[in-house]
């Protein structure tokens, strides 16, 4: 399939730029594959979807807040630095994005927060807007350079999220499941699961299954090629246990519903699937990148935001919708006043 084909118009004012007041009172659109069919429920009605023994597989992966502004030495210029990763501890090296990149050479410092106290040096260009920094920073342990590291930043609203970051982002741009830090953008679909929900899937019988991607900025990157097959995914990091992987395989062998919560969680375990059909243990990377046409192998149902036109999260989903019956949704969606993006309404598609 074609880039072009993933377009559509999607109006500035679908976007939602603050959550729903309680995570499971999105709205979701249950699209069954079998035979076209759209409901509009809650999300917290997803439960009379599902019965004992079926499995939900849920990204643990904890948000970490990325976005920093400081000030560039001698000219003060307020520079946006963008966390990537951490690359060597003991030295305090990050990967970083930089912006306005064309202002900032190798050798130049820059100043964080409102006293300077955090001091960074710019000590490698690796792209055009990317940029080693080592942060000066000799006061104590790791763990203490981290804390204070953090709480210069904020966290990282994705860029179809027109407004600066606020107090109660902190809480709710996160899962309550997340526990293991890595990601520079939460794993959407799971930011409607609420503690009361979790527990009434608890008390009906249907369990979960915890993996770990930590979500890149890769999923908002411009796909500039036409032709799908010649794009490439940024790498993400992905573990999954063999307690996740026996969970998910009991339900597989006694014909219970796997459903994926999220993009990352079928990229991951499509990633991971041995040719039986059951889910493998993993630690490492993964570029995979699904699009029209793809054969799934292993979940059977997946939870989805409505996601922004050209993205690969729309390919995906459209992979496993169908891609007619997909953009037949998201039009209905349209009309229908859904919200969508990160912080917007959810999908739910059944294959049985």
């Amino acid at each position: 399939m074609k880039l072009s084909q993933f377009k559509f118009k999607l109006p500035e004012e679908k976007i939602a730029l603050y959550p729903a007041k309680y995570r499971d009172e999105s709205r979701l659109m249950v699209v069954h594959k079998s035979t076209g069919q759209l409901e509009h429920v809650l999300f917290k009605d997803i439960l009379n979807y599902f019965d004992d023994k079926d499995v939900f597989i849920f990204n643990d992966t904890k948000v970490f807040p990325a976005r920093l502004y400081g000030n560039k030495e001698k000219t003060g210029a307020r520079i946006e630095v963008f966390l990537l990763r951490e690359l060597n501890p003991d030295l305090h090296l990050w990967d970083v994005l930089v912006d306005p990149a064309r202002k900032i050479r190798i050798g130049n410092k820059l100043y964080f927060g409102d006293d300077d106290s955090m001091v960074a040096e710019v000590i490698d260009n690796t792209t055009s807007r990317g940029r080693t920094l080592r942060f000066l920073y000799d006061d104590g342990p790791h763990d203490e350079f981290k804390k204070a590291l953090y709480a210069l930043g904020e966290p990282p609203l994705p860029p179809f999220i027109h407004r600066a970051a606020e107090p109660e982002d902190n809480e709710r741009f996160q899962t309550i499941f997340a526990r293991n830090e890595g990601a520079v953008t939460v794993p959407a679909a799971g930011l409607h699961f609420s503690r009361e929900l979790m527990k009434r899937m608890e008390i009906k019988g249907i369990e979960s299954a915890f993996i770990t991607m930590h979500c890149g900025l890769g999923n908002f990157r411009d796909i500039d090629v036409e032709d799908l097959t010649k794009h490439k995914m940024d790498s993400e990091q992905m573990f999954i246990n063999a307690e996740a992987c026996r969970i998910v395989n009991t339900a597989k062998d006694e014909n219970h519903k796997v459903c994926a919560v999220g993009t990352s969680v079928m990229r991951s375990v499509e990633t991971a699937v041995g040719t039986d059909c059951r889910l493998k243990e993993f630690e490492g990377w993964t570029n995979k990148f699904i699009f029209p046409p793809y054969e799934f192998s292993l979940a059977d149902s997946m939870i989805s935001n409505f996601h922004m036109p050209l993205s690969t999260m729309l390919m995906l989903v459209c992979s496993f919708g169908g891609y007619e019956l997909i953009m037949e949704a998201y039009h209905t969606a349209l009309k229908e006043d859904y919200r969508f993006g990160t912080y917007g309404d959810a999908m739910l598609i059944l294959d049985k």
